[in-house]
């Protein structure tokens, strides 16, 4: 969307309950930087001729852009970091409003696709899942920190945990009093519910994926699985949002950074921008295609006679990236060794 247009652009600092407005006044020229609560905040708007709203991506940035569309506003979503640049001195909500009042009037900024509710909705059953399984983690760390403490040792290992427990716990009811026991025996149930609640969630985004044509395509891909297939096409949406495979890598932060001066370039690493949710599967993808896949592409076995395994690892990432959206924007299947429609 171009930020040079003739509707009012306003400026939006999001927040739970007051939120910062600012906006040039066509008629009197007035700089207004002003406060609004959430209820005065929805009127503001709902009261107003057609304008460009522009506002951070941040929590409820969605929900609000939704909003304001069906209120027939246009809306511009920026990214943090993008909006950063313009605001100069100390943070503060009326610099904030005002730096992303000027980010959206230059034009110059990148732009986030609005997401739907399915969208959110997937991207919420990601984090639920990610938390999850912390949690399962949090737990078996904690029931082994317990038993060592008592001079038991497990090997490492789910698989190792669960069937040592059955012969550890007699032991420790040897020399620890009940009421550790049992409530040791209550942690690992704990584990195995949230093991189970794990499961449910991932059937969930099993029926989900097979009505999403975009997630049946990137299941295709070698060493791209169920999660990774719905978290990126819940991300990025709408594919046409990014001009080519590079932005979107870029986008996750797979892309290799560079730092240049003089007239002179130096590509660095893996850059590690954007969100790290995303990138940490395209990651765990890649070692899968690089390490345990038995057939994997040519192209991996030409890096490896070159490059360290984790440069491998890094590059497939990146190339995975690129295939997805190339499957997305041009809504063909997966073809092996086809690399014309990669940008």
């Amino acid at each position: 969307m171009n930020g040079n247009t003739n509707m009012t652009v306003i400026g939006v600092d999001l927040a739970k309950n007051v939120f910062q407005v600012h906006y040039v006044d066509e008629e009197t020229g007035e700089i207004i930087n002003k406060a609004l609560s959430r209820k005065k905040f929805e009127s503001f708007f709902e009261n107003r001729p057609p304008c460009l709203i522009g506002m951070e991506a941040c929590g409820g940035s969605h929900f609000w852009a939704r909003k304001f569309i069906k209120l027939g506003h246009q809306v511009r979503v920026m990214p943090t970091t993008d909006v950063k640049a313009f605001n100069a001195g100390n943070k503060s909500d009326v610099r904030d409003a005002r730096a992303i009042w000027m980010a959206t009037k230059s034009g110059v900024t990148r732009e986030v696709a609005v997401k739907s509710e399915e969208q959110q909705a997937v991207l919420c059953m990601h984090r639920i899942l990610e938390l999850k399984k912390k949690h399962r983690v949090a737990l078996t760390n904690q029931i082994r920190g317990l038993l060592t403490e008592f001079g038991l040792v497990l090997p490492k290992g789910a698989k190792s945990l669960r069937e040592g427990l059955k012969e550890v716990l007699p032991e420790l009811e040897k020399v620890a009093p009940k009421m550790l026991c049992e409530e040791i025996s209550e942690l690992w149930q704990d584990v195995i519910r949230l093991r189970e609640q794990q499961a449910a969630i991932e059937k969930k985004l099993a029926v989900w994926a097979k009505t999403n044509s975009d997630c049946e395509r990137l299941l295709e891909i070698p060493g791209v699985g169920l999660l990774t297939a719905t978290a990126v096409v819940s991300t990025v949406g709408d594919a046409n949002t990014f001009k080519n495979g590079r932005q979107l890598a870029a986008f996750f932060g797979v892309a290799p950074a560079h730092t240049g001066s003089g007239g002179k370039i130096t590509v660095l690493g893996m850059s590690k921008r954007g969100d790290n949710y995303v990138r940490k599967l395209l990651v765990h993808c890649a070692r899968c295609l690089v390490c345990k896949c038995k057939e994997p592409p040519k192209v991996v076995d030409r890096l490896k006679k070159k490059h360290h395994v984790n440069v491998v690892i890094g590059a497939m990432a990146n190339r995975l990236c690129r295939i997805m959206w190339a499957l997305m924007k041009h809504e063909t299947k997966y073809a092996k060794d086809y690399q014309h429609i990669l940008a």
